[in-house]
């Protein structure tokens, strides 16, 4: 019988998919990281492994399974979780869970921190909880509009792409970005300009990332790119944590360098700050808007994620080629 071994309880539609192909379906039983001892002793034997971004799966795991495994289904768009080297070595398949829920609500929520900032609403929401609120004032709390305003975004896939038309058609901002590749179609449906990194930091209202984690893009944001940026600009973050360099953006914010910044991913994650010891903490700005890595946090999405995963553990383990594979 064709084992899986999923490393933590999720959406069951996924679950639901594989137990009707007769699999036998191994789920950790904690809703909690699976521990390195646990997932050693736990993948020993399956033929397909769901991990999720929180399990490193290197060598030492893939040796653990052993050669039965043939595929390492990712229940997250990203996968710099897994050594991808390693699994080629061993012919071992691995595959992520891209689809349009998880644009679609990743772009949602990249969109709610640029709502949240420039109209101050958790600094509003805590304001009003306070009691401070005492009447209306001309003066109090003033945000900034965003019809008008120019939005860059780092990294044009789908997910960027979707937060595009929200943006453009939804309400009248204008869109830059930056990529290694132009998209001419974009260009033309959006209005859109591409434009260098560079450019587009000196140009941007708000800048919205939306990159893959890889060598190239670790710390892509850092001082010298804060340096470009204008002084009223707010820096959106719901890719992967390490692509801005920490230090540089509580820098950044504590020199009022840039207006504020929407985080949903961290350099240290489960930390949301690296360094408590030098006493400069993202929790203290007010002007920080702080989600923890929700952005594809939706029903829609987390089910959608799921069924992938089981329609690329199907494929593989019935011999054919993998829907996503993590490239």
């Amino acid at each position: 019988m064709i084992r899986i071994f999923v490393t933590r309880p999720f959406a069951d539609d996924g679950i639901k998919m594989l137990k009707a192909k007769k699999y036998r379906v191994d789920v950790f039983e904690k809703d909690e990281v699976i521990s390195r001892k646990e997932l050693l002793k736990r993948v020993k034997g399956c033929d397909g492994l769901l991990s999720l971004l929180t399990d490193k799966i290197d060598a030492e795991v893939m040796e653990a399974a052993g050669p039965s495994l043939k595929i390492i289904a990712n229940y997250a768009v990203g996968f710099d979780n897994i050594d991808l080297i390693e699994a080629r070595k061993r012919n071992i398949v691995v595959t992520n869970t891209p689809s349009d829920f998880v644009n679609r609500s990743v772009a949602e929520h990249a969109f709610a921190l640029i709502l949240a900032l420039a109209h101050r609403i958790p600094e509003s929401d805590t304001y009003a909880r306070a009691g401070k609120y005492k009447g209306w004032s001309p003066n109090n709390l003033i945000g900034t509009d965003i019809e008008g305003k120019t939005l860059g975004i780092v990294g044009l896939g789908r997910i960027g792409m979707s937060l595009a038309k929200k943006a453009v058609s939804g309400f009248g901002m204008n869109c830059v970005y930056s990529d290694m590749r132009r998209n001419a179609e974009f260009e033309k449906e959006f209005n859109a300009n591409h434009l260098s990194l560079a450019k587009l930091l000196q140009t941007s209202d708000f800048i919205s990332l939306h990159v893959p984690l890889l060598p190239s893009t670790r710390h892509l944001i850092s001082t010298e790119e804060f340096s470009l940026m204008k002084k009223t600009a707010f820096l959106i973050n719901t890719s992967r944590g390490p692509v801005v360099d920490e230090k540089a953006l509580l820098r950044a914010l504590r020199t009022k360098r840039i207006a504020g910044a929407g985080i949903d991913v961290y350099e240290c994650e489960p930390a949301i700050d690296c360094d408590l010891t030098d006493r400069l903490e993202l929790k203290q700005f007010t002007n920080a808007v702080l989600t923890p890595h929700t952005a594809s946090a939706t029903i829609e999405a987390r089910q959608a994620m799921s069924r992938v995963a089981a329609e690329n553990l199907i494929a593989v383990l019935s011999g054919k080629e993998p829907i996503n594979p993590a490239k």
